[in-house]
């Protein structure tokens, strides 16, 4: 069957509108998602599809009233985003099978919402790359160009969301997880306020530095995503509870807004014609009357050495839970207790994963805790402040995403530090706990996407929504690669 309807080239409220007036039903919004899906697989954007839940879910939601603006919606899932029934494998051998009993909570406010989850998607192996390179089931492609990366490591579902497959996806970020791979395919991801949104069901990398985010292919779409999933949780003790409306800026006048541009963000080290649509945005936000100033920021450009100490060793304390008795991957036929341990994690985990690890539990062992990790931890603290204080006289902070495109998928792959420098100007905004977002302001002269990254206060996402929606308007960029221009539209 040949699915000829294009509506999930249509906006939300268009759909919602169709739903309310009974011209379409949830059911031919799930059935378009899996046509798609199957139409372009070879972009390997999924791991797992869930097309016999999902159609149910549709066929029970037709008898229902549409009460909400997400109802009968399709979405995809991270694979490290737990769901209850529905494999979940984080990418790797390791949890090749594994099927959780619960879901995690982001999971239960989208089925709350009336959402209907499509599949669960492909990543880098426990969401440790930038490329979607490392993943056990094979790269993602770019919907842009096949021959390029998607980024990572939520690569799976920026591509999904690129080609049109779904509306939403729900993404994580330690180090840039979301924002990469939504500046490599033209899409809006936001890494949410440390604490917006509950981790409980996340399969942890960073403790200290992840968060669950939305991705979507406009900027209200990735608002009202944040409304839907964030909030207080017992089951979470770093989430904070909040009670507001994220669109409510989206429209309002930028006249006046004061905004600040680290200098480490305009180094050389940023590809020119990166630099160049940067510069017309900065041209653009100067004639609404903004305030545009270069400013310092302490240690940002030590945010990547900062981050490898921080994030390695707080991934060989997460990922020790696997050792191939409680479950996931386990070795058959152990010669005794140390051989089941040492074989499984050799095998069931991939080469980047095992190389984290390893370096993570030097860094923790002994008195190395105190000369690196102890210390990464205050010199984070004095940039997150130096942060905070810029805040008190600026409204945002702009920048680059990425200091270039989508590269080639062969490039790179032996070179253990590149991964860590694709994020170079994404990994401070975790590090400070700060909310950013990438919101797509071009292309460059082969038409691969170019984001912009917009950095907020902790928990102003609001504010960061009110100018992302003003350079989305202004631009009117054509974002969906399916047509393949790249242009204005007329």
């Amino acid at each position: 069957m040949v699915w000829v309807h294009n509506y999930l080239d249509l906006s939300l409220i268009e759909i919602n509108k169709l739903l309310k007036e009974k011209k379409i039903t949830p059911t031919d919004l799930v059935l378009e998602s899996f046509e798609r899906i199957e139409k372009d697989k070879d972009l390997n954007c999924f791991i797992t599809l869930n097309k016999e839940e999902a159609l149910k879910q549709a066929k029970e939601l037709e008898d229902k009233e549409v009460d909400s603006i997400t109802f009968g919606i399709p979405i995809a899932i991270k694979d490290n985003i737990v769901t209850k029934d529905l494999r979940t494998t984080a990418a790797s051998k390791m949890l090749e099978n594994f099927e959780p009993i619960y879901d995690a909570d982001v999971i239960e406010k989208v089925k709350e919402a009336n959402m209907i989850i499509i599949g669960k998607t492909n990543m880098d192996e426990f969401a440790m790359g930038s490329s979607n390179r490392t993943s056990y089931f094979g790269s993602v492609k770019n919907p842009w160009n096949k021959e390029r990366v998607p980024g990572g490591s939520s690569g799976g579902n920026a591509a999904a969301v690129s080609k049109r497959m779904v509306p939403f996806a729900l993404g994580s970020d330690t180090g840039g997880s979301i924002r990469q791979p939504a500046s490599f395919c033209g899409i809006v991801g936001l890494k949410p306020t440390y604490g917006r949104v509950s981790r409980y069901g996340l399969i942890a990398f960073g403790s200290s530095l992840d968060q669950i985010g939305p991705m979507t292919k406009n900027v209200y779409e990735n608002a009202v995503l944040l409304n839907t999933i964030c909030g207080k949780s017992e089951k979470d003790l770093t989430s904070v509870d909040t009670d507001e409306d994220f669109t409510r800026l989206i429209g309002k006048s930028i006249s006046g807004m004061k905004i600040a541009i680290p200098k480490f963000y305009v180094s050389d080290a940023i590809d020119q014609e990166v630099k160049d649509k940067l510069n017309e945005i900065i041209e653009l936000l100067k004639k609404e009357k903004c305030t545009i100033d270069y400013v310092d920021i302490n240690y940002i450009d030590k945010a990547v050495p900062l981050y490898q100490i921080i994030a390695m060793g707080e991934a060989s304390s997460n990922l020790a839970r696997f050792d191939g008795i409680r479950y996931g991957y386990s070795y058959e036929n152990p010669k005794d207790i140390e051989d089941l341990y040492l074989k499984t994690r050799k095998i069931g985990f991939g080469d980047e994963v095992k190389r984290r690890i390893m370096i993570g539990s030097y860094l923790l062992s002994g008195k190395n805790a105190k000369a690196y990790y102890n210390k990464a931890l205050e010199i984070r603290d004095d940039m997150r402040k130096s942060f905070l204080e810029t805040f008190k006289n600026y409204d945002l902070v702009i920048g680059p995403n990425n200091t270039t495109v989508a590269y080639e998928l062969d490039k790179g792959l032996d070179d253990a530090i590149k991964s860590f420098m694709d994020d170079v100007l994404t990994i401070p905004v975790n590090m400070a706990g700060l909310p950013g977002m990438s919101v797509p302001i071009g292309f460059n002269s082969e038409n691969l996407p170019i984001g912009m990254q917009i950095i907020g206060a902790p928990f102003k996402e609001a504010k960061m929504y009110q100018l992302a929606s003003f350079i989305e308007k202004k631009l009117n960029l054509d974002l969906n690669p399916n047509n393949k221009e790249g242009e204005k539209n007329d």
